[in-house]
Order: C-alpha cells, then sequence, then structure tokens
C-alpha cells in the first residue's frame, strides 16, 4: 500500500508516508469535493468503498446535518427579528440559493457528496464524525468582525446576485478545483479580507483539530471541500500552528463601530434642528421641515418594502414609522414591517426548511419566511439612506448654520 501512488483527490496523511508500518499510527484521508459536482458523489462512494475506515467525518455541523436529513428547526419569524439574527439568516439564505443555482445548472443537488458519504458510512456500519464549526458560530464571527459599510457591500453583492446584477461568473468546467463557498469568499475578500478568512482558515483549523483528536480512535476518510483541503493539510503536517479551540468559538461582542457613530451622529443632528426650530423658528418652516423628513423616510422604506414584494399592509406600515424609527436607535422600521409581513403570510416551520433547497429566484422569493425577512432587511436598509437624506434636506430648509449643530453633536460624541 505504501508504495501506491494516492489518487489525485486524495491527500493522505500518515498512511501514505514512507514508513513501512502504517498501521501502526491511524492515519486521516482527504477527499477533497466540490459541493455541486457528481463526480464528486462518485468519488466519495469509490474511496470509501476502497479504504474501508473505522471513520467517516463529513465537513458537517450537527445543524447542517440535520438539514440534510430532512429535519427542521422550530425558529420563527418572530425569533429571527427579535433575536438579532436577521442579516445572519439573510446572508445564510443566500449563500445557499446561490450554492443551488449552481447545483441545477450541474443538475446535481448541493450537499449529494455529503449524503453518499453519509448513506455509505450507514451501509457499511461505520462511525459517522461531524467535525466542521457550528454554522452559526462561522457567520456570527463573520458578520460580528465586518464594519458597518463591509455589511452593506457583502448584502449588495449577495442582494445583487439574487437579482442577477454583478457577481463573478463560476467556471462549471473547473469547479472540482474549487468549492462553490471559496469561489464566494474570494469575491468577498476584495472588501473584506479579515473578515473572509473566518469561513476558511478558521474552518481549517477547526477541522484539523478534530481529524487530529478522531484519529486516536481509527483510520478516518474525511470527506471536505477542495476549497478547505490545502488549510487542512498544513495544519495535520503542523498542528503545533492549530489555535486554541476557545479562539474559534468566541462569538465577538457587537462593537459600537463607525457605522453606529455616523448614525447617532445624524439622529442627533435632526434632534438637535428639531429642538432649534421648535425653540426659535416660525410654526410653518417646523412644519415644512417635518414633512420632508416624514416623507424622505417614509417613501425609502416603503420603497425597500416594495422591492421585497411585501404586502401592502407591510408597505405602508414601513411608510407609516419610519419617521419616528429613524429618530431612535433602539427601534427599526424593518422590525414592524418584518412583523405585519409575518402576520400576512405566517410562515411555518417548513419554510425554514425548504429555503435552503430553492433553486430559483422565483422559488425564494415564494417561501414566506425569506419574504418576511427580506420585507425587514430591505425596509431598514431603505430607512438607514432615508435618514441620511432627510437630515441634509431638514438642515437645508431650516436654514440653521450646520456648524453651530455640528459642534454641539461632536460634544456629546466626544470627538
Amino acid at each position: 500500500m505504501n508504495d501506491q501512488t494516492p489518487p489525485q483527490y486524495n491527500f493522505t496523511y500518515s498512511d501514505y508516508a514512507s514508513e513501512p508500518e502504517p498501521a501502526a499510527k491511524p492515519g486521516i484521508v482527504l477527499i477533497g469535493t466540490a459541493h455541486v459536482s457528481n463526480k464528486s458523489v462518485e468519488e466519495v462512494k469509490e474511496a470509501i468503498s476502497r479504504e474501508r475506515p473505522d471513520i467517516v467525518a463529513i465537513e458537517l455541523c450537527p445543524g447542517r446535518y440535520a438539514a440534510l436529513k430532512g429535519e427542521t428547526s422550530d425558529l420563527s419569524a418572530k425569533d429571527i427579528l427579535k433575536g438579532g439574527n436577521m442579516t445572519l439568516f439573510l446572508v445564510h439564505s443566500l449563500l445557499a440559493y446561490m450554492q443551488n443555482k449552481i447545483g441545477s445548472e450541474m443538475d446535481v443537488k448541493p450537499g449529494s457528496e455529503m449524503i453518499a458519504a453519509i448513506d455509505a458510512a450507514e451501509g457499511l456500519g461505520l462511525e459517522i464524525a461531524l467535525v466542521d464549526r457550528d454554522i452559526n458560530v462561522t457567520l456570527q464571527r463573520f458578520i460580528g468582525k465586518m464594519g458597518f459599510f463591509e455589511k452593506l457591500k457583502m448584502l449588495s453583492a449577495l442582494v445583487g446576485s439574487l437579482f442577477g446584477f454583478g457577481g463573478t461568473e463560476i467556471d462549471i468546467e473547473n469547479i472540482t478545483e474549487e468549492d462553490i463557498v471559496t469561489q464566494l469568499i474570494s469575491e468577498l475578500k476584495q472588501f473584506s479580507p479579515t473578515t473572509a478568512s473566518v469561513l476558511i482558515e478558521e474552518r481549517d483549523a477547526y477541522i484539523a483539530k478534530n481529524l487530529l483528536r478522531i484519529k486516536e480512535k481509527g483510520r478516518v476518510v474525511a470527506i471536505v471541500g477542495a476549497g478547505h483541503r490545502s488549510g487542512i493539510t498544513k495544519y495535520l503536517e503542523h498542528p503545533e500552528t492549530l489555535p486554541e479551540i476557545g479562539e474559534l468559538l468566541e462569538i465577538p461582542k457587537k462593537r459600537f463601530n463607525v457605522g453606529k457613530i455616523i448614525g447617532f451622529g445624524l439622529i442627533l443632528i435632526v434632534l438637535a434642528t428639531f429642538t432649534l426650530l421648535l425653540m426659535t423658528a416660525p410654526l410653518d418652516v417646523l412644519l415644512v421641515a417635518f414633512g420632508y423628513w416624514f416623507i424622505i423616510n417614509g417613501v425609502l422604506s416603503g420603497l425597500g418594502a416594495m422591492i421585497a414584494r411585501g404586502h401592502l399592509y407591510s408597505v405602508m406600515t414601513a411608510f407609516s414609522v419610519a419617521w419616528l424609527t429613524s429618530l431612535n436607535p433602539m427601534i427599526a422600521a424593518g422590525w414592524f414591517a418584518g412583523a405585519v409581513e409575518a402576520k400576512m403570510r405566517k410562515p411555518t416551520p417548513e419554510d425554514l426548511h425548504t429555503i435552503s433547497k430553492a433553486e430559483t429566484l422565483h422559488e425564494l422569493m415564494k417561501n414566506d419566511l425569506f419574504r418576511v425577512i427580506l420585507v425587514a432587511a430591505l425596509t431598514n436598509l431603505g430607512s438607514m439612506v432615508g435618514t441620511g437624506i432627510g437630515a441634509y434636506v431638514v438642515l437645508q430648509v431650516s436654514g440653521i448654520d450646520i456648524d453651530v449643530i455640528r459642534a454641539g453633536v461632536m460634544g456629546v460624541l466626544g470627538i
């Protein structure tokens, strides 16, 4: 066995070394796959049948494993809206949709190679090990490390890809050289190189740690995305470079970033302007300034809900509350619009499961839960834009010296 050359899609750790006693030290065989490739499905089956390992390790976490097995979650639209998980959910859904879209073009279901590995392991009575980090931890670390403008760029790129604008074309012929997630991240690295590493390098380390742990129990065949193979190999060859597991699981604390500073600054400017108008300006000037504030915030928030194809009541709610939510950083117009959308559509737990199966834009937009979250997200985006434009217009029509207000706001913020 030691004289044989391993197949190109394999990286063999320990067993294919030059020592003549491979059985004395259990080994790890890495199988790099594409998540949307029929070729990878066959390679996985062949490798497990040939190697007959003690353990089949799979690049899945319990949540993703349950999703592949068709098990649903009891997470509701209310949980997503109130739990601060809206961005997390939206990013996860759009990434899954984009992967499904590629899979449909190649006539293969994303994750088929993982299902094949599970079926093959169960058929041979082998132990299955889920070695990937929880997807929610990964995305929370990814989003938590991004700045405000990076988040806007990321969501713009994903939503643009959703509607067919921008993005890079995937080379279907060479997709086995790099899985689709890696290709998506390579585009995100253009504006967020540090946080993009969370989705690749950190998971390389986490998976490698788990593989080194379970290899003591016997021979391991590990099924991982092709984009992770080189990173995992590096850590297997140099385990002393692995970070502490706690570092890979820590959720970043919410930061008071530049975007929040700008947002609070705009709110303070508007509040200061209205206060000065109330104290010094004629009533008609105050009413005109408030009218602009109400209309600009309402129209842009309502437009966001309309772009998401929200219900008429959701659009009206977004229009009605935006002027007030824009003045209070603790509440958001999208929460209200999303709540109304949820009441009208009544999404079910099954919707959470079917989102990950959507292969076309039509299927995704038919999903009630996704539509609720998209309405909330785009309403919030419209409200943010409305706050900036509204603040500028209010200052223009009020005739108040911006330098006076700016100096006061900067003093309050301690800048």
